[in-house]
Parts: C-alpha cells; sequence; structure tokens
C-alpha cells in the first residue's frame, strides 16, 4: 500500500465511524425494498441507478468496487446477487458486514486498493458497481484496466466519477455573491502541499481524504481503451448547493454505463 492508500485508509475508516453520507448504512425498510424487487441504488449523489442498467442481477457476480459503507453491497445481496465487496477501508467493510449480519444476507468483503485487484480472477463478474470513488486514486486508467480484466465477456462496469471542471475552483475564495474564483490548473493533485489552497491543505492534514481530478479522456476514453464499450451516461449534482457552491451552476457528477466486449 503506497503513501497515498494509507492516507485515505485512514480518512476513511474516521469517516465511517463519523457516519460520512457514503458510510451511512441503509435501513431495513431499503433492504426489504430491494429483496421484493424494487433495488434503489446510487453511484452519484441523487439519481437512483437506471433499472435497466442493472438488469436482472438474481444470481450474478457482482463485485462492489470501493463502495464499501453498509450501501449498495447489501442492497445487491437482497436483491439476488452474489456479491464481493472490495475497499481499502477496515471501517467501511465492517459497515457491510453489520448490515448483511442484521438482515441474514450473504456478502463477502476483501480489503485492497482499488487499483489492484489482483486477488480476484480474471472474469469473474459480471457486474461491478463503483460509486464516486476514483477521485482518491492518482491513476484512474489503472482502475479501468483491472474491472476490464476481472468482468466477464458481456459484463458490466456502473462507475460514477467526479466533472474534473469541479477542481479549478477553490470553494473557499468564493466572493460572496455566489461567484467561485479559479484557482488551480488541472490536473489537480493533493500529494504535495503545493498543490492545495491553504484551507484545503488543512483540511488533508486534519485526515480528510487526498483527492485527485482526472481528465474527461482519461474518464471516458481510458474506459474504451481498457476494452470497455460506453453504453451509456447520466449527470448528477447534490440536491442543493450547499455541500459544494458549484453544485448552483452545473452537475457536478458524471456517471457511466460501459459493457465489455
Amino acid at each position: 500500500m503506497d503513501r497515498i492508500a494509507d492516507h485515505n485508509r485512514k480518512a476513511w475508516d474516521a469517516m465511517g465511524e463519523k457516519g460520512s453520507p457514503w458510510a451511512k448504512a441503509v435501513s431495513s425498510d431499503e433492504v426489504a425494498r430491494a429483496r421484493a424487487g424494487d433495488l434503489a441504488i446510487v453511484l452519484t449523489p441523487v439519481k437512483r441507478v437506471p433499472a435497466d442498467w442493472l438488469g436482472d442481477v438474481r444470481g450474478r457476480d457482482v463485485l462492489c468496487l470501493a463502495s464499501g459503507g453498509g450501501q449498495q453491497a447489501p442492497l445487491l445481496a437482497a436483491a439476488g446477487a452474489r456479491v464481493t465487496s472490495w475497499d481499502n477501508s477496515p471501517q467501511q467493510l465492517a459497515l457491510d458486514r453489520h448490515v448483511a449480519e442484521r438482515e441474514g444476507l450473504a456478502l463477502e468483503t476483501r480489503q485492497g486498493d482499488m487499483r489492484d485487484l489482483s486477488g480476484l480472477d480474471d472474469a469473474s463478474f459480471d457486474l461491478i458497481v463503483q460509486p464516486v470513488a476514483t477521485c482518491f486514486v492518482p491513476d484512474v486508467r489503472a482502475v479501468w484496466r483491472e474491472c476490464a480484466r476481472v468482468l466477464r465477456p458481456g459484463g458490466r462496469l456502473l462507475a460514477g466519477v467526479i466533472n474534473p471542471v469541479f477542481f479549478i475552483f477553490d470553494p473557499d475564495l468564493s466572493d460572496g455573491e455566489g461567484r467561485l474564483v479559479v484557482r488551480h490548473p488541472l490536473p489537480y493533485r493533493e500529494d504535495a502541499p503545493e498543490t492545495m489552497a491553504p484551507g484545503r491543505r488543512a483540511e488533508v492534514a486534519a485526515g480528510d481524504p487526498m483527492e485527485f481530478s482526472h481528465s474527461l479522456t482519461d474518464l471516458i476514453q481510458g474506459q474504451i481503451a481498457a476494452g470497455l464499450t460506453l453504453r451509456d451516461l447520466y449527470e448528477d449534482g447534490w440536491e442543493d448547493a450547499s455541500p459544494q457552491p458549484l453544485n448552483a451552476y452545473l452537475p457536478t457528477f458524471l456517471a457511466t454505463l460501459a459493457q465489455k466486449a
């Protein structure tokens, strides 16, 4: 595990303990609905993944990649999938196990870096579900290559990503009238203090995860270069502008559906 992965593991362990929105275990009612055929999962903050992206998951081998936190993995297991949850954070995986034990669900948890799935066999999954997470690694193409390797022919990758334009602004430098200040050239990196604004530098030093922008070429064409075919996409944002001021101007998230030939 490199320095970035180690820092982000500790950060997500702490976020899981604090109840981050991405580490909030699903309710028994949500599990019951998934069991009844109403499977509602997200890749981005708000929009539900379209049913035709998922298809019928019953009896399918599903990898929940960097999506621990007691959310997608238990719901997919409740819907009848054979689920493996792979995450860098033991605390996030513990939340998956907590829901599984509470609801009598079978799922497997594995700790590891999303860039290296060498513990998983080639062509072993029908579906990969990855909510927004690639912003926490510097090399997104490594993630796509591993996803393509472990997918079976015809298998699908459902991924949430951040629009790279998000990273050029410094929300701490808003002029108070809703206008943001451009500060960062792309690609944006947080693995060196000189690349960050002072406010963000303090947050990372205090334990926030390091984040990285990726070009649209790497986010989209990178999947194609890995051997996947892009089938669909949609945009999303937060429900209001409060989490990030940029959300008032444009959707800051993308979700993509890609398929292995």
